[in-house]
Formats: structure tokens, C-alpha cells, sequence
């Protein structure tokens, strides 16, 4: 469903809506420009943030009632002791998520200072926390079922440059929803042709260059790296070529790859049993390029940008692939297969080999590829590595921007040890120790033409746990890391 986001600017007071929500940063008094919202209220918030009844702490809430023309309910949030962009996406996170279960329409949102990136982020938090997937439930009847929130304000400062800030907000926001729906969508129906038609959707919307390879291309490109991976399945793998123009015909562009497994059993290296049904989260790095590249396009950014994404699903079966087999991948170097749930690395190796014939200034990728950076890094940061440092700079830079921290970690050489090969040039994985940099480092093997960045998502693309501000599942994580460090480019 469309999630409208529009403008206010003058008095909150005056914002005749359902709800509208306040943050407050802790310890500080209530602003004067809340005079008139304050009386409306009776005194109620001066007299909450006096008393302490509120005292804007992170994901705090209170809810007020008021009289007159304005406001019906006013939501404080908390934004905490030092606000920044990210505290400004949790807070309006929540309160779109607050609003969403009380069966309105519609909101505003307001906090001091609201301009340029400040409304950018508001109008991301009130999309994030708005969103729900309920394709699947069968609803109640018209007459009992809550009404969704499908619209929100947000009160600018002033006028000066908010309809660009909101745009882009508006822009990043459905390039996240967009992520979100095809991540929390079941293997079944998100399926390698479902990610294609998605692709087609977004050429066909803003008039961009789509290519989509199938298997019988992808032998005549000898990949037989992701080829393996797909040989075990039998629904159709997809390499999916998005090409977005906003610069010149022979300017570089920055290239985004993503891994798009709709599904990840391990094939014959099968997964345990428990949680695997969270493995139709193994496309969310492919999903993210994809709503990168519809928020780019709506931005019309002076930059060319390639998104990349390879598709399949890994499956045990009677084709699949065995331990032990070498493979041969489309730049000529040969895999020993140890592991067949090591998979997403044998999609992208090919993927990443591909994408050296575009000349790109820079080629970033996403992947929910690994266990163990969630062991290193847990479920708040990416864990980032690259081949060159001011890329992998850039990346933190973009990261930090855009609410989705990363943490870079080591790609030494010594490490490299770790994934040779008795047979081949190398094996796909090096064991229990240093998974991430091990795979990494596998990576390298296919971006040696060009400058390279990779963020391993597996921690942060999705939660199994409430987190206060969205519902467990999608976060929409990397969205906006790619769309920030492709904006940066531009700057």
C-alpha cells in the first residue's frame, strides 16, 4: 500500500490530524514554539516534561489529549540525551508505528529544527514505522478491521529547501519498503522470477536499461560458479542487469551487487532444522539494490549506477552440488566446493566477475553471507571490508549517513592461507575461524580489476526480535548505505 508523506510548516497547533507526534530530546525544556500546542493540551506537556512524567529517553512514549481545531492527540517521543540523523529515524520510526496500531489515517510529526537532512530522516522513520505486510492474513471484516496509517506530515522549520528534503526521504523511503515487502515475502511466492519481474517493474517505472539472464546464457558466460549453486533447483536463476543513466555515455559508474537467494536450505550441506524458515532472508542484499535503484532513479542522480543481482535458490536434490566438486568460474578460476551452504559466495564470485565490463569507478555488494559476523558484531553494525580504503571509507562514511553502522574488519594476507585449495585455486571456505574475513577474502578473488567494497549483512537485514521502533523481520538494511555512498559520489 502507498504511504503518502506531505509537508506543514507554521504552528504544529494549527495541524488539524488524528495524531501528531513530538520528539524531545531528554533534559532539555519544552520548546516555545510549543506554546500554543501546550495550551491546546491544557499545560499537559509542560507540566509532563516538568514533572518527569516524560523525560525524552529513547523509545519513550506518552500519549495526550487535546481540545480545540488542532491536534486530537498529541504523541511525545523520546529522541535521547544527543540526537542525531539515527535518532531521528528511530523516533519517527516509532511514532509511525504507534500511529499505525491506533487505527488512524493519518499523523503529523514535529522536533525542532526540522530541515534539509533532518526532514529527510523524519519522513524515512514515519515509512519505516508505517509499513506492515498483511498480503497473507485474512482480514476481519471491512467494518471491524483497524484502518492502516497511510499518510503523514511532517512540520518543516520553514519552507526553504524542504519540498528536495522530503523528496528525497519520499525516495529513499519507498526504495526501503520496496526491500522490506520482498524480503518478508515467503521463498514461494519471492522467488528468482519474482525478483526479475520486480527489476522490470522499477526499469519500466523510471525508464531504465533491464537485462535478465537465464541459465542457458549463463553457461554461454561459463559461470559455472553460481551455475553450481543452481543446479540443485529446479526454478529458474536469474541475473538480473539494472542500468541506471544520470551522467554522461562514457562516464564510470558505481556498480551495486547484491546476493539474491529466496531461499538457502545449505543444499547437501543442510541447514538445521530450527529457524531455518529464516532463510528466505537470504536475498535481502539483493533486495536492497533493488530499492537503492528505485530510490536513485526518483532522486535523478548525475551519476551512472549499475545494480547486480544474482537469483537462485539452494536446494539438496539428486543434481545438486557435493562437497568435493571443482567448479569453474566465468574468470577462469577454479573452486573446491567444502561447503555447500557457503553458497551466496559462488553466486556473487561470478556476479562480481561480470561486473568488470562495465569499467566501474567503484562496485559495492551486499550479502547476508555469513554466520559469523553476527558472532563478531552481533545485530548493530555490518561488518565492511574491501580492497581499497578510501572505497571502504566512503561505505563507514555512508553508512554512519545513512542509520545502518558498519565496522570494517581486517583482510590481511595470512588470513588467506585459509582458503586453499589441495585441488583448485581455492575453497569456498576456510573454516570455523575468521568466517567473514575468509570469505572476503574469497570475494577478492573477483574484483581485482577494479576498486571494491563489501558489506556482509547478515546481522542487520533482518531481526527475530522486536526492535521497539519496526517489528521483527526486514529492516531494510542496506538501502540507504548504497543509496548514501552513491549521493556522496555525486557531491
Amino acid at each position: 500500500m502507498a504511504f503518502e508523506l506531505s509537508l506543514h510548516t507554521g504552528d504544529p497547533a494549527r495541524l488539524a490530524t488524528p495524531l501528531l507526534a513530538v520528539a524531545l530530546p531528554s533534559d532539555k525544556p519544552v520548546p516555545k514554539t510549543l506554546a500554543a500546542l501546550d495550551k491546546a493540551l491544557g499545560g499537559a506537556l509542560s507540566r509532563a516534561v516538568k514533572q518527569k512524567d516524560f523525560k525524552g529517553n529513547r523509545d519513550e512514549t506518552l500519549l495526550l489529549f487535546a481540545t480545540g481545531k488542532g491536534p486530537q492527540r498529541v504523541l511525545l517521543v523520546g529522541l535521547g540525551p544527543t540526537p542525531e540523523h539515527g535518532a531521528m529515524v528511530r523516533a519517527a520510526s516509532l511514532a509511525g508505528r504507534k500511529g499505525n496500531s491506533m487505527g488512524i489515517e493519518r499523523m503529523g510529526f514535529w522536533a525542532e529544527g526540522l530541515e534539509g537532512a533532518a526532514i529527510e530522516n523524519a519522513a524515512i522513520g514515519l515509512s519505516l514505522g508505517s509499513w506492515d505486510y498483511n498480503d497473507l492474513r485474512t482480514q476481519p471484516p471491512a467494518s471491524d478491521r483497524p484502518k492502516p496509517l497511510v499518510a503523514a506530515v511532517v512540520c518543516a522549520d520553514s519552507a526553504k529547501g524542504a519540498d528536495v528534503a522530503l523528496g528525497n526521504g519520499i525516495a529513499v523511503a519507498e526504495g526501503q519498503r520496496i526491500a522490506r515487502t520482498l524480503a518478508i515475502m515467503p521463498g514461494n511466492l519471492c522467488t528468482p522470477q519474482f525478483m526479475a519481474d520486480t527489476a522490470k517493474d522499477i526499469a519500466k517505472r523510471h525508464k531504465l536499461k533491464l537485462t535478465v539472464f537465464g541459465r542457458k546464457e549463463m553457461e554461454k558466460m561459463g559461470m559455472g560458479s553460481f551455475l553450481a549453486v543452481a543446479q540443485g533447483t529446479p526454478q529458474k536463476p536469474k541475473f538480473i542487469v539494472l542500468e541506471y543513466r544520470g551522467a554522461g555515455v562514457d562516464d564510470a559508474p558505481v556498480a551495486l551487487v547484491g546476493k539474491g537467494l529466496c531461499f538457502d536450505s545449505g543444499g547437501i550441506s543442510i541447514k538445521p532444522a530450527d529457524r531455518m524458515e529464516w532463510m528466505k532472508f537470504d536475498m535481502c542484499g539483493a533486495a536492497g539494490v533493488l530499492g537503492a535503484m528505485e530510490a536513485i532513479a526518483r532522486m535523478k542522480l548525475k551519476i551512472n549506477v549499475v545494480g547486480l543481482v544474482g537469483s537462485t535458490t539452494n536446494m539438496p536434490s539428486g543434481t545438486a552440488m557435493n562437497p568435493g566438486d571443482v567448479v569453474r568460474a566465468s574468470n577462469g578460476k577454479t573452486i573446491e566446493i567444502i561447503n555447500t551452504d557457503a553458497e551466496g559466495r559462488l553466486v556473487l564470485a561470478d556476479v562480481l566477475a561480470y561486473a568488470a565490463r562495465f569499467k566501474p569507478q567503484a562496485v559495492v555488494d551486499a550479502a547476508t553471507l555469513t554466520g559469523a559476523v553476527v558472532v563478531a558484531l552481533g545485530n548493530t553494525a555490518m561488518g565492511v571490508l574491501g580492497n581499497d580504503q578510501g572505497v571502504v571509507d566512503e561505505i563507514l562514511a555512508a553508512g554512519k549517513r545513512g542509520s545502518e553502522p558498519g565496522w570494517q574488519l581486517p583482510m590481511w594476507p595470512e588470513y588467506k592461507d585459509q582458503i586453499k585449495s589441495d585441488v583448485a585455486d581455492m575453497k569456498n571456505v576456510g573454516g570455523r575461524g575468521a568466517g567473514t574475513i575468509t570469505a572476503a577474502l574469497f570475494l577478492a578473488e573477483f574484483t581485482q580489476d577494479y576498486k571494491w567494497a563489501h558489506l556482509d549483512i547478515a546481522g542487520t537485514a533482518y531481526s527475530e526480535t522486536d526492535m521497539i521502533s519496526i517489528p521483527r523481520g526486514p529492516t531494510g538494511v542496506p538501502v540507504r548505505t548504497f543509496v548514501e555512498f552513491v549521493r556522496g559520489r555525486v557531491r
